[in-house]
């Protein structure tokens, strides 16, 4: 009959199956966002010899053509020789070598801001920030090793991270390692590591507690030993280019510094040209120094 309302009908009822379904989904596609695991890390490629002569010989260039300074012929109140300052012109391209061979975010900053200076003049040319590890950046780079292997820095210690990381986790074939100081008696082409700091560290397994975080450090190329010394060439010292003599012990282990000096804590043994294939009677391929 007409007007006589007819019951509401019940909604159906989901099938089975189906809410359990629905409440999977969204694992389902959360599990399908997550990304794979990263691929495993690439070993380091072994150099021929050429490439630590070549490493050699562009150090001693850059220090000859910065007029040949030895750190302790100079006292640190020097009066500036022509030519040998980070502040003469002629040396504004030098310097802005080293900062090119940085990747570009690191090196931009500075290269802009002494770019205006050199362009207005200024007698401030280079002051900073710190180009020391520009400069070994630079050599590397130039020498033809790769940043799989050196990664060039603006800072000492974040390299010195990646090259400690390698170490320990390709000690076989990791073209640098580190050693205590006292531990191995540098050899032509290692790196000597000292720390800058108030509270400096002692050790390159500080380092690698402390790894990622800036410390101010500064390394140093070894480019001669002998009887009682090591000779090492580095940039930014006393503004130039500058081959420092450090005193050994009888052994050839580098001696503490002087008070209020850097402190020694690593010595970064150079292993290219001597892992397989290539070879060299003068290489010691050790592992990381206990």
């Amino acid at each position: 009959m007409r007007g006589i309302a007819r019951p509401a009908r019940r909604a159906a009822r989901p099938a089975a199956g189906i809410r359990p379904l629905a409440l999977l989904l969204p694992a389902l596609l959360l599990a399908a966002c997550v990304a794979p695991p990263p691929p495993p890390p690439v070993p380091p490629l072994a150099y021929p010899p050429a490439a630590r002569e070549r490493m050699l010989r562009i150090a001693q260039a850059e220090w000859e053509d910065w007029g040949r300074l030895r750190a302790e012929a100079m006292p640190r109140d020097r009066l500036p020789i022509p030519g040998t300052l980070e502040s003469d012109a002629a040396n504004f391209p030098r310097v802005l070598a080293y900062w090119r061979a940085l990747p570009e975010a690191e090196g931009a900053a500075a290269i802009a801001r002494n770019r205006a200076r050199y362009a207005a003049g200024s007698t401030d040319l280079w002051r900073e920030p710190a180009w020391s590890a520009a400069f070994i950046s630079f050599v590397m780079r130039a020498a033809g090793v790769d940043a799989r292997e050196f990664p060039p820095s603006a800072a000492h210690a974040f390299y010195l991270d990646a090259l400690i990381a390698d170490a320990e986790r390709f000690p076989a074939t990791a073209p640098f390692i580190p050693h205590e100081p006292g531990a191995r008696a540098p050899r032509v082409g290692d790196l000597v590591c000292a720390d800058r700091s108030a509270s400096p560290i002692r050790s390159w397994r500080q380092r690698a507690a402390d790894g990622g975080r800036f410390r101010p450090t500064h390394c140093d190329i070894v480019v001669r030993v002998g009887p009682g010394f090591v000779e090492a060439i580095g940039g930014n010292v006393l503004d130039a280019v500058t081959l420092s003599r450090f005193p050994t012990d009888a052994a050839g282990r580098l001696l503490p510094r002087p008070r209020g000096e850097p402190t020694w804590f690593a010595v970064l043994e150079n292993r290219l040209g001597c892992l397989p294939p290539w070879s060299s009677p003068s290489c010691n391929t050790e592992g990381p120094s206990t």
